[in-house]
């Protein structure tokens, strides 16, 4: 069964979360380049856990990592890596706290080279799941394949985040540039 069509058979309290990131954000476009990294964040956070856990913790998340400004994270010191470590509003693995800050550098870098990460996802678009995790996992830290499939479909570069059903893929195929809507 889908994701799509899982969310009508959960329970009431359960539903609006799951609902809300199904009709509003998953598969959509990011053009911000925090929001990207945001969004990673929450991909490599749910290693190992429900996506409930990480949906619920979003707003904890974007607290502690300074609303997800890539620039700010690149900049943690130690203290904040203790400060992250200390906060159970998050996930407090030592392992995704560092992937967190050095993948925020390599973002920086990224920009510098490419002017934003959005557009160094497009200069390597089109591949195939396999190449964007081979990808992935040379240039960014705790980037195993499924987070990054996850991730690369929950932002539109991979498909299957909606069955061609769904309602709301219709609404993200209409939001795509014409080059991602045959991924």
């Amino acid at each position: 069964m889908s994701y799509c069509a899982v969310i009508d058979t959960m329970p009431e309290e359960r539903r609006a979360l799951h609902k809300n990131y199904h009709d509003n954000h998953y598969g959509f476009p990011i053009h911000d380049d925090n929001e990207l990294f945001g969004r990673l964040i929450m991909e490599i956070n749910q290693a190992g856990l429900s996506w409930e856990t990480i949906l619920k913790k979003e707003e904890s998340f974007r607290k502690a990592y300074s609303q997800f400004d890539i620039a700010s994270i690149a900049a943690y010191t130690e203290q904040d890596r203790e400060r992250l470590l200390a906060d159970a509003g998050i996930i407090r693995n030592r392992l995704k706290v560092n992937a967190a800050i050095e993948n925020a550098k390599t973002i920086l870098d990224l920009q510098k080279e490419f002017g934003s990460f959005e557009l160094w996802l497009e200069h390597h678009n089109p591949k195939t799941k396999e190449e964007w995790v081979k990808l992935f996992k040379k240039t960014f830290k705790f980037t195993g394949g499924e987070i990054v499939g996850e991730f690369l479909m929950s932002i539109g570069y991979l498909a299957g985040a909606h069955t061609a059903d769904c309602a709301i893929h219709k609404a993200i195929i209409k939001t795509k540039p014409m080059w991602l809507q045959t991924k």
